[in-house]
């Protein structure tokens, strides 16, 4: 797979492919990395902080994930000076395999693509955990798009599509998030999940 070099953004949540990520910026290194990549139309890392503050402190050292998902900026608004509203979706995984923090505290990486989940439609013994999520959906009607979990288009009928959904919306433990992101089966990733909606009575069919 291709190599980029690309800036990372360590957080404390897991972004997954096609998934929806709402970010308020007011660090200096941030503003200048989501200007530069509106500018370049490029992507930036997100990357799972495993040690450390989002926020940088003089004190602070960050460590994260080595791996994560790549994030295109769709959206952003500027409505207090020195705040940026962003909202970013979730592209191709990747592997860091390196990295280095500049003197403004941004990270900067090289990275390997991972390739993307192969489409699987799902079988009917896991059918369930599509047809909660569709239920969720139709629970929006009344939501401003905008401010929706999951947006279109739908692909209710995919294994990793589905899975990737779920694993946004429960609250499973980041490690637990992480790991289920870089699986590289996506029907057992949502086998996973489909255990754990039917754990929490979730499953109806």
């Amino acid at each position: 797979m291709a190599t980029i070099t690309l800036p990372l953004f360590p957080l404390s949540t897991v972004l997954f492919p096609d998934g929806v990520l709402p970010l308020q910026i007011f660090e200096v290194r941030y503003l200048d990395m989501i200007s530069h990549c509106l500018t370049e139309n490029e992507p930036f890392g997100v990357v799972l902080l495993t040690h450390g503050q989002e926020v940088r402190t003089p004190e602070g050292q960050e460590r994260f994930s080595p791996a994560g998902t790549l994030a295109s900026v769709q959206d952003t608004t500027a409505s207090t000076p020195g705040l940026l509203q962003v909202v970013c979706r979730g592209g191709a995984r990747f592997n860091v395999v390196a990295s280095e923090r500049r003197t403004n505290g941004l990270w900067m990486a090289e990275a390997e693509l991972v390739e993307n989940d192969r489409i699987v439609r799902i079988p009917s013994d896991l059918k369930g955990a599509s047809d909660a999520l569709d239920r969720v959906l139709a629970s929006l009607h009344d939501v401003p798009q905008s401010r929706w979990p999951v947006q279109p288009p739908f692909r209710l009928d995919d294994c990793g599509w589905v899975a990737n959904r779920w694993c946004e919306l429960l609250p499973l433990p980041n490690d637990q998030k992480q790991s289920m992101l870089m699986l590289d089966n996506p029907m057992i990733r949502l086998e996973l999940l489909h255990d754990v909606l039917d754990e929490h009575g979730l499953i109806t069919s």
